[in-house]
């Protein structure tokens, strides 16, 4: 019986073994999938669900919500964006206080967004450039515009390699018509925060987007 018992443990440990490093070399696997390609991929299915919508094409921001939810989320770090977007005393902050500050930064990037998607006609395509030599990067920028429009609209993300998403990649900045949201923000926040604190920063945006949610 101990036998048996010692013969299945060497066979569960082994069994344990082989699978971290398949787990590990899938891992690897994923991440080199080309993030041009990963990025026209996610944005051309982004586009049809906004085609087939009418709500999302309109900036109904409970629509946007959940296609952050369901589509987007696994892609996007929200909270090294919050994190970006709020400076150094993101880490001054409690858990809590992260927590609301990354709820009411997601609603401020889904009204960015928002006015992206409704610039998007039938006609509409996105168009990735596609990137010349990658490399290994574990941070790079991947450009795209939308088109069919009387100008295209650029919008570029800045991406970061992780084994968190099945594609590899995840996005951490949003450049929409020139500029970086978390770049753009972390000025307004940075003056909030030295007026009023991070309660302060905490009310300022919740106030923002209750009234943008009436608009």
């Amino acid at each position: 019986m101990n036998t048996l018992i010692f013969a299945f443990f060497r066979y569960f440990k082994q069994l344990l073994i082989i699978t971290y490093m398949s787990l590990g070399l899938s891992g690897w696997a994923i991440a080199q999938q080309a993030p041009d390609e990963f990025m026209q991929k996610l944005t051309n299915e982004l586009l049809d669900m906004v085609r087939k919508d009418p709500a999302l094409k309109s900036g109904d921001l409970q629509k946007i919500g959940a296609v952050l939810d369901t589509k987007l989320k696994p892609y996007i770090n929200f909270q090294r964006m919050t994190a970006g977007a709020v400076g150094p005393a993101w880490r001054q902050a409690t858990p809590e206080q992260q927590k609301r500050l990354q709820e009411e930064f997601k609603m401020l990037l889904m009204r960015s967004y928002s006015g992206a998607l409704a610039q998007v006609k039938d006609n509409s395509s996105i168009a990735v450039k596609p990137m010349r030599n990658p490399g290994t990067d574990n941070e790079l920028v991947v450009r795209s515009e939308i088109r069919g429009g009387a100008e295209p609209i650029p919008i570029d993300y800045r991406l970061e390699k992780t084994a968190e998403s099945d594609s590899g990649w995840r996005i951490y900045n949003f450049n929409i018509l020139g500029i970086w949201l978390v770049d753009n923000y972390r000025t307004q926040f940075a003056q909030e925060i030295n007026a009023k604190g991070i309660d302060g920063l905490i009310t300022t945006l919740s106030e923002r987007n209750k009234s943008n949610n009436k608009k």
